[in-house]
């Protein structure tokens, strides 16, 4: 059953939609998601839409239980390896202005790891999560990046040739990237990418005048009011905060809308399918299915057990994605994103909640409510 501090509390914003959109996203959301909000209590939800460039937001909730504070699309939400497609992009433009090359091996960049497996990877082996059995955390006992990199040092992989998602690998591209741009990395996203994208409201640390909006989260077990930790490479694997606003700016830039020249190549990029898994074609963090896709093996591809374990990845030569949607998750501990984009349709989804509910709920709730957009 909803709680009685989630009943009510339910509203509808929508900006330059067209009518149809406008009309169909609120029941189909609802619709959509009602199972997941009930069943893992979630206080709140926003939705964003764009459909050939115009934009829809649905709001369910409350970004604040203490002060009964209704989610709005300006709400600012952790948004947790959803940051991952920002850092690979910037390594991708990066790469456009000559400032590396995603081919290089990683000791081109950190001569302390010459001649060692982890300085073998390439960029772009960092940015599939093509290492072999890289961890997924920092390690406990690392408490800077020059530890990480020291004890990286003496790491084998244990599987080589898998694919391991990893925080530890997309942080290291994320360090390495910012190193080109000759500045710390959250400088460079919040100084060049988000610029760049025409973001206004995305964040690594959100600043004073826009902490009345940032959501708090609630932890799945305790149902505390929580919100991220400082960590090492924090900022580079799970570190932006944004809005639903914000963000479908970004699936407009992903779909092929606006940007400049080098931007939209950057994105191309990152799009460009790289190693075939058991169920999808890996691409920069990007991770694509055929479309019309089957849930079932989204759900199976987006799931704990296939995520927390090393994979078989075949590597593929580069290319663009064709009749595709593209998704990826993103938690931490008090928040649960999902985005997926589908260009045959010019459709891109994102959802914000302020619970890390399972990635398979919001696998099945996004392909429901894009089922019954479509269908209309």
């Amino acid at each position: 059953m909803m709680t009685t501090r989630f009943a009510g509390a339910l509203a509808l914003s929508l900006t330059a939609a067209g009518p149809g959109l406008a009309q169909d996203l609120a029941p189909a959301a609802e619709a959509a998601f009602r199972e997941a909000i009930a069943r893992h209590d979630i206080p709140g939800l926003v939705v964003g839409v764009t459909h050939h460039g115009r934009h829809s937001f649905y709001t369910t909730g409350l970004a604040s239980r203490q002060d009964g504070r209704e989610v709005t699309p300006d709400t600012l939400f952790e948004l947790g390896s959803i940051s991952k497609i920002f850092t690979v992009t910037l390594a991708a433009l990066a790469e456009e202005r000559g400032k590396l090359s995603l081919d290089a091996p990683l000791a081109t960049h950190l001569p302390q790891l010459d001649k060692t497996p982890a300085g073998a990877l390439t960029l772009m082996d960092l940015a599939t999560h093509h290492s072999g059995g890289m961890p997924l955390q920092v390690p406990d006992a690392a408490g800077s990046t020059e530890d990480v990199i020291a004890w990286l040092a003496g790491w084998t992989p244990p599987q080589p040739g898998a694919r391991s998602y990893s925080n530890v690998s997309i942080g290291l591209l994320g360090h390495v990237t910012a190193q080109a741009f000759e500045m710390p990395y959250a400088d460079a996203a919040q100084q060049v990418l988000f610029p760049a994208m025409g973001l206004t409201d995305s964040w690594i640390t959100v600043p004073a005048q826009r902490m009345p909006d940032y959501a708090w989260g609630y932890d799945r077990k305790t149902d505390a009011a929580i919100r991220v930790n400082p960590g090492v490479l924090d900022a580079e694997a799970y570190g932006v905060k944004s809005s639903a606003r914000d963000l479908v700016k970004l699936l407009d830039l992903q779909l092929g809308h606006g940007g400049s020249s080098a931007l939209r190549a950057a994105i191309q990029r990152t799009q460009q399918g790289q190693g075939r898994t058991e169920y999808f074609t890996q691409a920069m963090i990007w991770e694509s299915y055929p479309w019309p896709a089957a849930t079932q093996a989204m759900v199976a591809g987006n799931g704990t057990d296939f995520i927390l374990s090393p994979q078989p990845m075949q590597m593929i030569a580069p290319r663009l994605p064709q009749g595709v949607i593209l998704n990826k998750t993103g938690a931490t501990n008090g928040f649960g994103g999902y985005v997926a984009l589908i260009p045959s349709e010019d459709l891109g989804i994102v959802v914000l909640a302020n619970r890390n509910y399972p990635n398979e709920a919001r696998v099945r709730a996004t392909h429901d409510l894009i089922q019954r957009l479509l269908a209309r």
